[in-house]
């Protein structure tokens, strides 16, 4: 499932592109008033959390705090896009590929001491992301079929859990990656209503709960949290892993993350010695580059980034309480294929890729990412041709003014609100390129970066807006972003269904783009499910429900004593923080 970040568990919203974790520092320091030294990172990143409850969660930095703290049965190596055991030690796939049996590791205890068991698996699946009435984007990427079954979990034994699906489906075994979550503490309040009738657990482990209520699983547990200010993590003392040396991981001890809303402060915060490692965006580049030898750091290119930026137009038509989402002539644009595709022939994605992104990058056509196995190279892209846009406007019903002005066809003049999260150089620099541009093919933009947690409510809540520039996180495997294109899923953000929404339509290739989804996840044949994908970017490139840009390379910059990275794009510096050292 997509994610405005952070990847499987489920795709986020990018702000990612937004609030992305931008890498860290590393030092020793002194902690309390002791004279030991404790190795400590130090991070970086643009905006607060929304929640600690990971089922919940659907921004980047939310995902990011679950991922720190909890672990799921299996995890991907993104480095060799293998999965790998977690808290399960093994599984056994049946020959029908119907069933997995997981044993989990013997010993496993949670951050307070309480055993780790079959029981919170169970809990986790059954009570959590499988219960319809908890609202969770993982159900998306976990429904099986035409008819959108769940799999069925059940213990067998303390250590032992068995999943069966009623037909195959491919991203079965790496669907069991999602966080297990503690029974001991949290099946109360999924059993017990707020006066509203909902589940005490809608409300639970907040941004306003006490760090010591939430346990862990991970190799940190969460220590406090400073509202705009910063998020720590401490070693979790009942971390299963160890070293071959039978010592317990993680080595280092404290993770800080500091809540930065500019980049350009990260920037001279690393280049002082305040972080040691950052996130790389093109313009800091080549300063960066100069000071590579001389702020003993390396460069690290992961290749194509994994997520995507692109901008999409609110397409619902629905009303809320009798008032449009959309305005009645603005709606009518933005439903218009031929708008869309004359919008995306009007912005110059190269002069993006050569002023923004300073050449690191290059244009992006495809919803899946470029690294992945089903990434399909025969899409044509939207090359820059403002003529082709106007003659497309022209086709559509639109017309000029003596001021070249573009008019719809009740004479009114084609404006409309664009947003992006504020704080991001790189994503206001392109919303101001892109007012530009379509201002040469005579609309008008009316540009206006906002706070990432007021653009998440939108998306989310009111579903009043316009037009947006944002990001998602991707992956290699497309399934886990169907919570964006399944038209009931969570972030179907162009046209999202939400209680109260009257009026809702959903268009023909909408529901056709929903089950090849549920097509690709049934077929087992790789050769079969390639063709599968390649016809779902094909409609994406056609309809363009998001209009993408720019695909950046994926750079991050880590000081020399902090080893081994084994840097990704997918994973990035610190996929493997457990395994890390600050060295002399």
């Amino acid at each position: 499932m997509l994610h405005l970040l952070n990847y499987f568990k489920t795709w986020f919203v990018v702000i990612v592109t937004t609030t992305s974790l931008t890498l860290t520092a590393c030092s020793q320091v002194i902690e309390n008033s002791q004279a030991t030294q404790v190795p400590q990172l130090v991070q970086a990143i643009l905006s607060d959390p929304k929640t600690f409850n990971p089922v919940l969660s659907s921004d980047a930095t939310s995902s990011s705090v679950g991922s720190m703290i909890l672990e799921g049965l299996i995890k991907e190596n993104p480095i060799t896009g293998e999965n790998e055991p977690a808290l399960a030690e093994s599984w056994e796939i049946s020959e029908d590929k119907l069933s997995i049996i997981f044993t989990l590791k013997s010993g496993l205890k949670w951050s307070d001491g309480h055993p780790l068991t079959a029981d919170d698996v169970v809990f986790s699946y059954n009570q959590l992301y499988l219960n319809e009435a908890i609202p969770t984007g993982a159900r998306d990427v976990i429904r099986i079929g035409q008819s959108g079954a769940l799999p069925k979990v059940r213990k067998i034994n303390d250590l032992q859990v068995e999943f069966t699906i009623p037909e195959p489906f491919a991203p079965f075994l790496g669907s069991t990656s999602l966080s297990i979550l503690p029974a001991h503490i949290l099946k109360e309040t999924v059993e017990k209503k707020d006066q509203n009738g909902n589940p005490v657990f809608l409300s639970t482990w907040s941004v306003d709960t006490p760090p010591e209520k939430i346990v862990a699983s991970g190799a940190y547990k969460l220590k406090s949290y400073a509202t705009s200010q910063r998020i720590v993590f401490e070693k979790n003392p009942n971390y299963w892993q160890k070293d071959e040396q039978s010592n317990q991981l993680p080595y280092i001890q404290k993770v800080i993350w500091e809540i930065v809303e500019s980049t350009d402060t990260s920037l001279l915060q690393f280049r002082s010695g305040g972080l040691d490692s950052m996130s790389i965006s093109p313009d800091y580049f080549s300063l960066l580059k100069k000071e590579e030898n001389r702020g003993n750091f390396t460069i690290y290119n992961g290749g194509p980034d994994y997520g995507t930026n692109f901008i999409a137009f609110n397409l619902n038509k629905g009303t809320k309480e009798g008032k449009p989402l959309v305005g009645v002539n603005k709606s009518r644009w933005f439903n218009n294929v031929k708008f869309r595709q004359a919008i995306s022939y009007a912005i110059d994605r190269q002069r993006m890729v050569n002023n923004i992104y300073r050449g690191l990058g290059e244009a992006q056509t495809s919803p899946i990412s470029v690294q992945s196995p089903y990434y399909y190279q025969g899409l044509q892209g939207y090359t820059y041709n403002p003529d082709k846009a106007k003659q497309l406007l022209l086709e559509a019903g639109f017309q000029y003014n003596n001021q070249q002005e573009l008019l719809d066809d009740n004479g009114k003049r084609v404006r409309f609100n664009l947003n992006t999260n504020a704080g991001n150089k790189i994503r206001e620099a392109m919303g101001s390129q892109i007012k530009e541009d379509l201002g040469k093919i005579g609309i008008k933009i009316d540009f206006s970066p906002i706070a990432f947690n007021v653009l998440v409510d939108r998306l989310d809540n009111s579903l009043e807006w316009e037009c947006i520039l944002l990001g998602l996180t991707g992956g290699n495997e497309p399934n886990n972003g169907a919570n964006i294109w399944f038209t009931d899923g969570n972030l179907h953000m162009f046209n999202q269904d939400k209680p109260g929404i009257e009026g809702r339509e959903i268009a023909d290739w909408e529901t056709e783009i929903s089950q090849l989804f549920i097509k690709g996840a049934r077929e087992l044949d790789e050769a079969k499910r390639k063709e599968i994908y390649a016809e779902i970017q094909k409609k994406a490139e056609y309809y363009l429900p998001f209009i993408y840009l720019v695909n950046p390379l994926a750079l991050g910059a880590v000081r020399n004593n902090i080893q081994p990275i084994q840097y990704s794009a997918l994973g990035g510096a610190f996929w493997n923080l457990e395994e890390l050292k600050i060295t002399e």
